[in-house]
Parts: C-alpha cells; sequence; structure tokens
C-alpha cells in the first residue's frame, strides 16, 4: 500500500468547493485482499483503536454503515478504511470534518484516489500518515508478506514496537497546537453563517475576515478593534483593581508586594483568609486561595513569582461565593457561566485516582481544549490539596463527599461550567458592563464572585476579581450543563454590522491562450475606473499598478495574497490550470469567471483530457 502523490487543495477543487487532501493510493496485491478476505480480526482491530469509527455512515447514511460495509462477504477496499481513519482521526483533535470519497484511479488496477477534507493541513497531511501505519499494523502477516515482496523497501512497515495508542495521544497533542480552539472555531463558524469569507494568517489563532480594504482581524478573541491600552490594562491586576474601585465597583481589598515576609504582613493587615496570585498570569496559573497561615502564603508567593512575567504578586481578600465568568461583548452582556472547578465525587468504595480515572472516561473530556470539558490530573495542585485534607491518591472518599481538585474553577484544568445566562440579576448584568466599559474593550470576561447571582450584589455581597481581555468561548459556547449561547454572532456583528460589505470584487480569468492580456486590459479599465486594483499575472503580482512580487504568480497562494491586502478594493487574478489542478482556488467563489480559450495541446495535464 504505497502512496504515489499527494496534494493539498487550498480552496475550491474538483472534489470539493471546500479544503481537502487527494493521496493517489497504490493497493498494489492489497487490491485482492478488501475487508471481507482479511477478515474479522482486521475489523475488530480498526475498531478497537478507532472506536468512534462505529458511528460513520458510510453509503448507508445511518450510524453503522462502515461497519456493515466492512463485514460484509466482500467487505470494501482498504484506501475506503484509510480514508475514514484519517477523517475520524481528525476529528477525534476537535476538528470537524466528514466528506471523503475514495475512487479507483482511470487506467490504473489498484490504485485509487482517496480524498479527504481537513480544516488545518498539517494535521491532515499527519492524520493521513497515523491512519497508514494503523491499516498496515493490522494487515494478517499473509497480506503483510504480499505487499512488501511487491512494493520491497518503498513501504515502510510499522514496527514491532508500534504503540497506537502513544502516537494518537501524541498527535492530538500534536494538533491541539495547530488547530484553531474553541473560541477561534466558533467566530469562524459564525462567520460561515454570514458567509463572511475568512483566511487564517498563521499556524496560532490569527484570523483575518473579509478581503481587501474591507478586512478585520482576530487573534483568539482580541480583534482589530481591540485597543492596545485597554489589553494592557487588564492584564496589570492591580491597575484594574484600582480603576474599578475609583468607580464604586465592587472588588476585594488587595496589596501588591516583592517579597515573602511582605507578603505575610500584607495578609495580616487584609485579614485571613487571603489569595496570593501573580500579577500578570491568566487561566488561573499561580493562584493560591483561602489561605490562612504565614506558611501556606511562603508557599503560594513561590508559586506566583513561577507562573508570573513580573517579580510582584498581590495578596488579596478571599471572597466566599461561587466563580462566575460574565462576558460581554460591545458593551452588552452577553453570556454569564457558573464555573466549579475539577472535581471527584466519592462512592464509598474507589480511591480517588480511579474517581479521576472514571471522570475521564466522559466522552466530553478530552487533552487541552481538543473537546468541551478537559481531562483532570492529579498534578502538584491537586497533591497539595489532598495533603491539607490529609488524603492522597489511594484513599477512598466516603458516598457523596465532592473532593475539589483544584482551587481555580478554570476549565482548561478541568472545571466544568452551568449556563446562567437567564437568571443572572439586572444588577450584576450593568455591573459587568460597567467594568469592561471602564477598562475599554470591546471584548472581555469579568470574572466574579457572588453567593448567588440571582441577587444583586448589593444585597447579598460578591467582588469583580478579574477583567479579563481575550477570554475564553468555551464555556459558553458547550457548557457542561444549562443552554449553549452563540457568543460568536455578537463578535461578528460588531466588526461587520449588517449591511457592511465584506468582499471585495473579484474577476478570475482562465483557459490556455490569453489569459495575461486579458487580466491586464480588465484591471487598466477598473484602474481608470478610480479602483485599487490589485493583479496577479504569469509576470507577478501588482497593486494599483506597480509590481510587488515577480515571478509566475497564477496560482492560489497569490490571489491570498491580493485579498490579504488591506489597500486593495478589486481583485483582477489571472488563474491558470495547472494551479487549480494542483492546488485549486485560493478563494471561495469569484464575482465574474472567464474561461478563455481552449486548445488541445494544453490538455493531459494531471488527468484533465476534455
Amino acid at each position: 500500500m504505497l502512496i504515489r502523490s499527494t496534494n493539498v487543495y487550498l480552496g475550491p477543487n474538483l472534489y470539493a468547493l471546500f479544503p481537502v487532501i487527494r493521496h493517489v493510493v497504490d493497493l498494489g496485491p492489497l487490491e485482492q485482499w478488501p475487508t471481507g478476505r482479511l477478515g474479522a480480526g482486521f475489523v475488530d482491530g480498526v475498531l478497537a483503536a478507532v472506536p468512534t469509527l462505529s458511528e460513520h455512515g458510510c453509503s448507508y447514511r445511518e450510524p453503522g454503515g462502515l461497519v456493515r460495509r466492512m463485514r460484509e462477504d466482500e467487505g470494501t477496499w482498504l484506501g475506503h478504511v484509510y480514508e475514514h481513519i484519517a477523517l475520524e482521526l481528525q476529528n477525534l483533535t476537535g476538528a470537524r470534518v466528514s466528506f471523503g470519497k475514495t475512487r479507483g484511479a482511470r487506467g490504473d488496477e489498484g490504485v485509487y484516489n482517496v480524498v479527504y477534507e481537513y480544516e488545518q493541513k498539517d494535521v491532515g497531511l499527519e492524520a493521513g500518515r497515523l491512519a497508514l501505519d494503523l491499516v498496515l499494523s493490522l494487515l494478517p502477516a499473509e497480506a503483510a508478506a504480499e505487499m512488501t515482496a511487491h512494493f520491497g523497501e518503498t513501504v515502510e512497515m510499522p514496527g514491532a514496537d508500534f504503540d497506537f495508542a502513544a502516537d494518537l495521544e501524541r498527535f492530538i497533542r500534536f494538533a491541539q497546537r495547530l488547530e484553531f480552539g474553541p473560541s477561534t472555531r466558533s467566530l469562524i463558524e459564525a462567520a460561515r453563517r454570514r458567509d463572511i469569507p475568512w483566511i487564517r494568517l498563521n499556524n496560532q489563532s490569527l484570523v483575518q475576515f473579509g478581503h481587501g480594504k474591507f478586512q478585520k482581524r482576530i487573534q483568539a478573541t482580541i480583534t482589530s478593534e481591540t485597543r492596545h491600552i485597554a489589553t494592557e490594562i487588564a492584564s496589570d491586576k492591580e491597575e484594574t483593581h484600582n480603576l474599578l474601585k475609583d468607580l464604586g465597583l465592587p472588588v476585594p481589598t488587595q496589596e501588591m508586594v516583592y517579597g515573602v515576609a511582605d507578603a505575610q504582613r500584607a495578609a495580616r493587615r487584609i485579614g485571613f483568609p487571603v489569595v496570593v496570585k501573580p500579577l500578570d498570569a491568566n487561566h488561573g496559573r499561580g493562584v493560591s486561595i483561602n489561605l490562612t497561615t504565614d506558611a501556606q502564603i511562603e508557599t503560594a508567593f513561590a508559586k506566583a513569582r513561577e507562573e508570573g512575567k513580573s517579580r510582584a504578586v498581590l495578596v488579596e481578600q478571599f471572597v466566599t461565593g461561587f466563580d462566575h465568568r460574565l462576558l460581554v461583548v460591545d458593551g452588552r452582556l452577553v453570556a454569564a457561566a457558573k464555573r466549579v472547578p475539577g472535581h471527584v465525587t466519592g462512592d464509598g468504595e474507589r480511591t480517588v485516582a480511579q474517581l479521576v480515572e472514571a471522570v475521564n472516561e466522559d466522552p466530553r473530556r478530552g487533552i487541552g481544549h481538543e473537546k468541551v470539558l478537559t481531562r483532570l490530573e492529579l498534578d502538584h495542585q491537586a497533591g497539595r490539596l489532598l495533603d491539607e485534607a490529609g488524603l492522597t491518591a489511594g484513599s477512598v472518599l466516603e458516598i457523596g463527599r465532592v473532593f475539589y481538585l483544584r482551587s481555580t474553577a478554570n476549565l482548561s484544568t478541568g472545571g466544568t461550567s452551568i449556563d446562567v445566562t437567564d437568571i443572572i440579576h439586572p444588577d450584576n448584568r450593568e455591573m459587568a458592563e460597567r467594568a469592561v466599559k471602564a477598562i475599554g474593550l470591546d471584548v472581555a470576561g469579568v470574572d466574579f464572585l457572588s453567593p448567588d447571582i440571582t441577587h444583586s450584589h448589593r444585597e447579598v455581597g460578591g467582588a469583580i476579581v478579574e477583567v479579563n481581555a481575550a477570554p475564553g468561548f468555551r464555556m459558553h459556547v458547550a457548557p457542561s450543563e444549562g443552554t449553549a449561547r452563540d457568543v460568536a454572532a455578537p463578535v461578528m456583528d460588531m466588526l461587520f454590522p449588517p449591511g457592511t460589505p465584506v468582499r471585495i470584487p473579484i474577476a478570475a480569468i482562465t483557459g490556455t491562450n490569453g489569459k495575461t492580456t486579458t487580466t491586464r486590459m480588465v484591471a487598466h479599465i477598473m484602474k481608470s475606473a478610480g479602483h485599487i486594483v490589485g493583479m496577479t499575472t504569469t509576470d507577478g503580482v501588482y497593486i494599483d499598478g506597480r509590481l510587488t512580487v515577480r515571478g509566475d504568480m497564477t496560482g492560489s497562494v497569490s490571489a491570498q495574497m491580493v485579498l490579504r491586502d488591506p489597500s486593495v478594493d478589486c481583485a483582477i487574478l489571472e488563474t491558470a490550470r495547472g494551479g487549480l489542478v494542483r492546488a485549486g482556488m485560493g478563494f471561495r467563489k469569484a464575482n465574474v469567471g472567464a474561461v478563455l480559450n481552449v486548445q488541445a495541446d494544453h490538455l493531459g495535464l494531471k488527468g484533465i483530457d476534455t
């Protein structure tokens, strides 16, 4: 089973109107080994490695359809199995891909075009590599021997030490570094619903929405409209605290210190219990709460210094109450969630370690941000809390006892969320909106401690402990309990108020002869009409008549160069047939498409014969 060639399509292409990967797969003698002949052991091995394949409908269009195909007397061919595994491995990372097709290549027996959807190129390619290793590792000895005899050393078989489970976990962690997080993903989905084009600008979460001069950008949930000074204020917890305090908003008493002794004296002035946290960290890192002794403060100070970028550490009054995240977009509260720290509940039989394993079996929990919830871990912080309670990972908790393995409720450390948007008291809503306006952020998350969010902070108490720039959306778009909130749509409406333009006009010109001349003529006409034109030709990329990149620039990458330029208000794109066949189009759709001369001497490229 040999991959002869690979194409990564960036946009609309021969196979789909969205990005796909195509592998030309040569089965060789495995053409005579469909799953029906490979037997139940092969199918069972595939399902044991990737159990969620049992949900694939395949041609039967119902869950279990793929398994049914594989178990039929004739079965299905390995290119088809490979396609489904490559798709499902991506889904296990948190991607949402479903399109795939496997078709025989014309004229070559046992050679197939295997096509599958991807969201991030490197993740899609790595999923294909791991899927191939899995298929080859499960082959019966006779089939494997026939294949290696046919292909020789050109096929690299997985070694005896191949551990699919370990490779899968490494793959998921690799994908987590490259795939969009839940916040960015929700914004892209909101853009798709409004037919707003988007372009990924790096391997992290920097994304452009709209084309040319109409473009806006986001990085996670920071937008191109977010003020830098507001982000700086929010990242400085002391500055935020003082600003809100001066406006009469509820905040805890707080002091900034630089040494352990200073922290201990500050705690006595404020009054135990206290919280110790870094001046400038996030995601709950380095935060220790409910501290009551000098020894605890010494340990917490070291942890806060380790996690923070600054030498300064904050000592703060410990406010009792439930942890809430209030999300404000464009000056209006759009969602509220109650956050619960990662925890286990005793049953009188299992140890803490066993209870953690049971919690992690929840299919909603995964590594990092791959799922709506994150796995619990028995790490340093959990160990400290167990020590303080006189417990160990081997202790058995009595029935009904809830033990918190975290002192903070961040979802990234295994916490859960409960949507409370519909029951938040109007005073608390107004308080959050005032706080965010005071900082100056367009998108912000307010961390608010309250004994009862349904009652005013003026009646039952409560305090704002942080205001966060770039707040995560995961707890709102996929809460553990309650109603999911579409918090990305208000961000899109803020960036692109309904009725405002998001695209520049695009004319795409293809064919065999006359493309460059026609492209230049159309661009000249548009420039004469007062437009700032971006043009791609076989000579290079031109912006407003000036050559910016020299060379044959008629493919998808050069098209995106033009669409990413913030000065351009019209794109005239020479689109070569070679680029279309090799990598697809670099844009979703054109306002005008021109197909010029088609001559026989230009046919026959990459299987295009008519």
